[in-house]
């Protein structure tokens, strides 16, 4: 009997041993934990198809959705971006796949920028594929535990807290604000853009997310945040006074026209509202023209990453 109670104890202890081998190595609550194979994942299409692929793969696709080529030399078959800056958006990429699917408990994520990231696997070209290669498994993580990704276009020079970009309560410990500084390579579009939209139809577009004071006779900048991003617009009518917050207010004007809210000049002015600022996107995260500035400059993918966020490390969960 002795020798039946020595062997449970020296079983025993090996598996302890294994399972504490196995917590060491990663992700928050299991999947990631002890992960040594390419996972795969369920792109679900717009159309309900449902297309199951290597994680990679995906990988690829989303960063084809996301960067792309730049138009004016979309025919080379060299990197529009440069090769690192694709690679540095490839661990955010997977990072924020890997953090969906451990949140969602399934394997299966949209292949729709709204829900989730933007898919676009006829988009990929070689230096994606390469920028994806030499940051294969690669994520993002903090004490442990997979970050959310968040990304923009163009900074405006300096980057947003999920608070003030996003309109979140709390900003999760690895987001930050870091100045970025001026950036020639990124296009006049997002450096200095200009909105106009008659009060009327920013009437229409509020009352898309349940704000309606009647015809809109004014809108105003109530708060800014420390980056010098809006926070807050007031909108005054008939029917009363409306605080909107930021980001809510540039969805529904338009994402795409109001590019952000790093606005410098705004003004209601003969039934029309007009503003002029910088940056595109909600300013929160990596900055891609940024990054591109920063591959330009000889960053690698890792610390072009670990420039915009905090307390983070890149573990490489699969071969």
């Amino acid at each position: 009997m002795l020798w039946a109670v020595v062997l449970l104890l020296a079983l025993g202890a090996l598996f302890f041993a294994r399972g504490r081998e196995g917590s060491d190595d990663g992700g928050p609550d299991g999947s990631a934990r002890g992960m040594r194979e390419e996972p795969s994942v369920v792109v679900v299409h717009p159309d309900g198809r449902r297309e199951e692929l290597p994680m990679e793969r995906y990988v690829a696709g989303v960063v084809a959705g996301e960067m792309g080529r730049l138009p004016a030399r979309g025919e080379t078959e060299e990197a529009d971006w440069p090769v690192e800056a694709y690679a540095a958006q490839a661990i955010l990429a997977r990072s924020f796949a890997m953090q969906y699917l451990e949140e969602s408990g399934g394997n299966e994520i949209p292949a729709e920028h709204e829900q989730a990231q933007a898919y676009n696997p006829g988009n990929i070209f070689p230096a994606i594929e390469r920028g994806v290669e030499m940051t294969r498994g690669q994520v993002m993580m903090h004490e442990g535990r997979l970050v959310r990704a968040w990304f923009h276009s163009y900074s405006g020079g300096r980057t947003a807290t999920a608070r003030e970009g996003l309109g979140h309560e709390e900003d999760p410990p690895y987001i930050k604000s870091v100045r970025v500084g001026e950036n020639e390579f990124a296009p006049e579009d997002v450096t200095d853009w200009e909105f106009e939209m008659d009060l009327d139809e920013v009437r229409r577009k509020l009352a898309e997310i349940d704000v309606d004071v009647g015809p809109v006779a004014d809108v105003r900048i109530k708060e800014r945040g420390p980056s010098e991003r809006v926070t807050v617009f007031e909108v005054d009518g008939p029917a009363g006074r409306e605080a909107v917050g930021g980001n809510d207010f540039r969805l529904a004007v338009g994402a795409d026209r109001l590019k952000s809210t790093l606005i410098e000049e705004f003004e209601v002015e003969d039934g029309r509202l007009r503003a002029r600022g910088r940056g595109f996107g909600h300013g929160v995260g990596l900055s891609q023209w940024d990054a591109y500035k920063m591959a330009r400059e000889g960053r690698s993918p890792e610390e072009i990453v670990q420039f915009f966020f905090d307390g983070i490390e890149i573990r490489k969960l699969w071969e």
